[in-house]
């Protein structure tokens, strides 16, 4: 067999592979053989023909019909031999067979970069955190309270006391309903802050059975969208809210707290651990996006694909159904979310060369540890745990990112900053597709 390797890019090689007439033979032999069960010749039952026949008969045929499993099986013998490991899915972009004399083919394939680590030890980063205000705790118990509260029918909103249901349903720039964009039984109550501005202005004073129209305005990165909808009114209710006391605090506990005073408690501590993981997401982020300026280099496309595919999944898993929502334009959201996929493909190929260059590796301390760590949040034990981390290279990739953040914060000097209002600045996600 001959073979030669031509780079064409840091990311991309072909492999010319020529194998002639006596290597090829031991292929066919058993492409005879698969076929055999399946021939069917008069005077003969079915997978008793001779082989003879098979080949006399079929050969020419099965041998032309096991060509591409055959350049797959050389192939991946080549690449096993000059220890070459292929990313993504190879494709034979030639082939040429003369029966009886040899086959050639050309097979296009994405490798690894050869990435050259530069700077990524002493970075300055600033690590943003939030502290809790007495606010906050009771935005918290108030919703609570909603969550708790009891309702009686009403003909008409009186105050932000009261809830409406409603049928809300998008319109066109002319006013007209869009299809399929109607929305039954949505339930607004009023006093909830997350309710918009804009919904509450146009149900101040609603009644049952009459529409409302709102325009909603949102922000799209540094341009504004806006939406007009019709808000049909099907129920209204008075809705009245449960005081704050030890009764309440052992049911919304299911009697796991006694009093109120300790769920206040529960609730600011909850709310500390919040922040304090969200001032963690955020280190972690931006010390990665640093670690990625520093290197410039070719990520295979497959790679960048395999992380679109991702992102796709993701939204597809998020909808009721498992499918991708009406209207869904994916060559829009790939073209959209190309430059992150980008950012994630080369944060995962620094990730792992910088693992390899400081000898960080999961060790089985660190699966128990972990599996001890997630096992006080998850409704599944230790040893379990321990178990799915040995065999998920998911897991054990998250288990190194970890190792190698932890080793970038170590290293790098690092200020503290307050920031009120504190929140993820990357889409990014620390993962491998």
């Amino acid at each position: 067999m001959q073979v030669t390797i031509k780079t064409i890019s840091d990311v991309e090689q072909e492999a010319d592979i020529e194998v002639v007439q006596d290597e090829l033979q031991p292929h066919f032999e058993r492409a005879y053989e698969d076929y055999r069960p399946k021939a069917e010749i008069k005077g003969f039952r079915k997978g008793r023909v001779p082989i003879l026949m098979v080949k006399k008969l079929y050969g020419q045929a099965i041998e032309h019909e096991a060509l591409d499993d055959i350049a797959g099986l050389l192939f991946k013998q080549v690449m096993e031999e000059r220890r070459i490991d292929p990313m993504g899915r190879p494709s034979i972009t030639g082939m040429d067979f003369k029966r009886g004399e040899r086959l050639t083919f050309t097979v296009k394939y994405e490798i690894r970069p050869e990435v050259q680590l530069k700077r990524y030890k002493g970075l300055d980063i600033v690590k943003y955190v939030h502290p809790v205000h007495e606010q906050e705790a009771a935005e918290e118990i108030d919703r609570l309270r909603r969550i708790n509260s009891t309702a009686e029918p009403a003909e008409k909103v009186l105050d932000d006391g009261y809830a409406v249901t409603a049928d809300v349903q998008e319109l066109d720039q002319t006013g007209a309903p869009l299809i399929g964009r109607k929305t039954p039984n949505v339930r607004f109550h009023l006093i909830d802050p997350d309710i918009a501005q804009e919904i509450k202005d146009a149900l101040k004073d609603a009644e049952t059975g009459n529409a409302y129209r709102a325009r909603l305005t949102s922000q799209h990165g540094d341009h504004a969208h806006s939406s007009d909808v019709s808000i049909a009114v099907t129920k209204i209710e008075k809705v009245t809210l449960p005081p704050f006391d030890d009764a309440l605090a052992q049911k919304v506990t299911k009697g796991k707290v006694s009093t109120a005073e300790e769920l206040q408690q529960n609730i600011r501590r909850d709310l500390e651990q919040y922040w304090n993981d969200l001032s963690s997401r955020r280190l972690n982020d931006d010390l990665a996006s640093e670690v990625v300026k520093e290197h410039e280099f070719s990520v295979p496309g497959s790679l960048v694909t395999g992380f679109l595919d991702a992102m796709v999944d993701d939204v597809r898993d998020r909808s009721r159904d498992r499918k991708l929502p009406q209207g869904f334009d994916e060559e829009k959201f790939r073209s959209e979310n190309r430059a992150s996929a980008i950012w994630q493909a080369k944060w995962m190929l620094l990730k792992d060369k910088i693992a390899e260059a400081e000898g960080l590796t999961v060790t089985a301390e660190d699966m128990e540890k972990a599996a001890e760590r997630d096992a006080a949040t998850l409704p599944i034990d230790k040893e379990r745990l321990v178990a799915h981390y040995k065999t998920s290279e998911s897991a054990r990739d998250r288990l190194l990112t970890e190792k190698v953040m932890a080793f970038l914060q170590d290293k790098a000097r690092i200020t503290q900053k307050t920031d009120a209002t504190l929140k993820d600045q990357s889409a990014k996600e620390i993962t491998a597709p």
